[in-house]
């Protein structure tokens, strides 16, 4: 007598989305694990920092001692002002960062300190992709909403409650003051403003389309 074959046992097959496994949140350490993203931004952002460095007039003609001569009055000198601003935009951009990244390169704790709160609104919220995980830290998830309030409560801590805030602030103001002075002592009479208008703010928009653009409408 031939014996018995052993009971077949029941088998079920999972289908192929549920045994694909659901992403987990993602941990701060393993927010920047590829760098394909921020190398990405970080040359897009220069060829648009070129682009609108490329609108800048002639230095020498900034710096023309000529052209220099102390204004009648105030409205002459607010005049004056107005319609250099509008020609020399670029320039006087420069030369108020210049300002800002000199006084910021004669205080390495300060440059550090907002080179690492940069860096923290890049990786963590700036630039990840909007179906990104939420990220993981201290045992337990945070959404972007939780994330964007700490990096704001950061970014004031550091601005407001460090040495970080005076210096950008005593840099601009330096920056402002001399573009004011030269704004107010340059003559206009012989600057075109039509067509640079139009190429210096062609120039900016397409720097701040591109951080948008970027930064999936975050900025």
């Amino acid at each position: 007598m031939a014996a018995a074959s052993p009971p077949l046992l029941p088998t079920t097959v999972l289908p192929a989305t549920a045994a694909a496994a659901s992403p987990g949140p993602t941990s701060i350490g393993s927010a920047d694990a590829n760098p394909a993203g921020p190398r990405a931004f970080l040359g897009g952002l220069l060829d648009s920092v070129k682009g609108a460095l490329s609108g800048a007039r002639p230095w020498p003609e900034l710096v023309d001692r000529s052209a220099l001569s102390r204004p009648d009055s105030l409205s002459d000198a607010t005049s004056r002002l107005r319609k250099n601003l509008a020609y020399f935009r670029v320039n006087y951009a420069a030369i108020v960062s210049l300002s800002l990244a000199a006084a910021l390169l004669a205080h390495p704790f300060s440059l550090a300190a907002l080179l690492a709160l940069l860096a923290a609104w890049c990786f963590l919220y700036l630039l990840r992709p909007a179906d990104a995980p939420p990220l993981a830290a201290f045992g337990r998830t945070f959404s972007d909403r939780e994330t964007l309030g700490g990096l704001i409560v950061a970014s004031a801590f550091v601005v407001f409650l460090t040495s970080v805030g005076s210096l950008i602030f005593s840099a601009l103001a330096l920056g402002a003051a001399l573009v004011c002075a030269h704004g107010a002592f340059r003559v206009p009479e012989d600057l075109f403003l039509d067509e640079p208008d139009q190429t210096n703010g062609g120039a900016s928009v397409n720097l701040l389309s591109f951080i948008t653009n970027t930064t999936g409408g975050r900025v």
